[in-house]
C-alpha cells in the first residue's frame, strides 16, 4: 500500500514539473513503469487514482493525457502536500470558500453542538494553551478546533468538504504558526468563539468567526505578493500527510 501511495505522489509531481499542457499526451504506462522502475500493474493503479482526481485522462488505444478539466480539490490538496504551491487565484478562492463555509458552520454549531462537541473543543483549547506555554506552534490544534466546529454541525458531508481546505493549506499554516504571538492571538480568538457557541449566541459567534478569518486572510494576501518555496518533502511522507492529517 505504501508503494502505491509513493508512486501516486511521484507521478503527480512528475507531470506537474514537466509542465504538460491540458490535453497533452504524457508518457505511456509502459514508459512510466520503466522510468519509475515499477510494475505495470502498480502504475496502472496509480494512474487510475490520478484519473479519479481529474489530473489525467486515459483513452483506450490512445494513451494517457493531461486532463482538460480542472483538477479536483482533493488533487489540489495532494499537490500542496508534495510541494506544489497554490496559485494566487486558488489561494483567494480557497479563502473565500473557507469564509462561506465556516461562518455558516459556526451558526449551525450554535444550534446543534452536543456536550461531546463542547468537550472536544475544550480539550483542543487546553492542548493549545499547553503548547503555547511551551513555545510550540499550534497549527494542528488550530485545525482541530475549526474542524470540531464543523463536526458540531452534525453534517458529515460538510465536514469532509471543509477538511480538504486544511489538507490544502497544511504547510502554509505550519509556517504561519511558527510565530508565538500568532499562536496566542489565534488561541484567544478561539476561546471567544467557543464561549459564544457555548452560549448558543449565533450572531456573536458569526461575528467573531468573521473577524478571526479576516485576520488570517490578511496574511494570505501578503503571501501572494511574496511567493514562498514550500519545503521539499519525500513523496511518501507527503502522501501519508495527505490522507492522515
Amino acid at each position: 500500500m505504501n508503494e502505491h501511495r509513493d508512486l501516486v505522489s511521484e507521478l503527480a509531481l512528475f507531470f506537474l514539473q514537466r509542465k504538460y499542457e491540458p490535453g497533452e499526451r504524457v508518457p505511456s504506462e509502459r514508459e512510466l513503469a520503466e522510468r519509475f522502475k515499477a510494475g505495470r500493474g502498480l502504475v496502472r493503479e496509480a494512474l487510475a487514482y490520478l484519473e479519479a482526481l481529474r489530473v489525467i485522462d486515459r483513452k483506450a488505444k490512445s494513451g494517457v493525457y493531461m486532463s482538460n478539466d480542472s483538477a479536483s480539490v482533493e488533487a489540489l490538496a495532494l499537490f500542496a502536500q508534495i510541494g506544489v504551491p497554490l496559485q494566487a487565484d486558488e489561494v483567494k478562492q480557497s479563502n473565500e470558500m473557507r469564509r462561506i463555509h465556516e461562518i455558516t458552520a459556526v451558526r449551525l454549531a450554535c444550534e446543534r453542538a452536543t456536550l461531546e462537541n463542547f468537550d472536544r473543543m475544550r480539550a483542543v483549547l487546553a492542548t493549545s494553551m499547553k503548547r503555547i506555554d511551551a513555545g510550540e506552534p499550534i497549527d494542528l490544534e488550530d485545525r482541530d478546533f475549526h474542524l470540531e466546529i464543523i463536526n458540531a454541525t452534525q453534517n458529515n458531508v460538510f465536514y469532509r468538504i471543509v477538511r480538504i481546505f486544511y489538507l490544502m493549506t497544511a504547510e502554509r499554516r505550519r509556517i504561519y504558526f511558527q510565530r508565538p504571538e500568532r499562536c496566542r492571538e489565534s488561541h484567544n480568538e478561539h476561546i471567544r468563539i467557543f464561549e459564544a457557541i457555548a452560549r448558543r449566541d449565533a450572531v456573536e459567534a458569526m461575528g467573531l468567526m468573521d473577524a478571526h478569518l479576516k485576520g488570517v486572510e490578511s496574511y494570505w494576501t501578503g503571501l501572494l505578493d511574496k511567493p514562498q518555496t514550500p519545503e521539499k518533502q519525500q513523496p511518501e511522507a507527503a502522501w501519508l500527510r495527505h490522507i492522515s492529517s
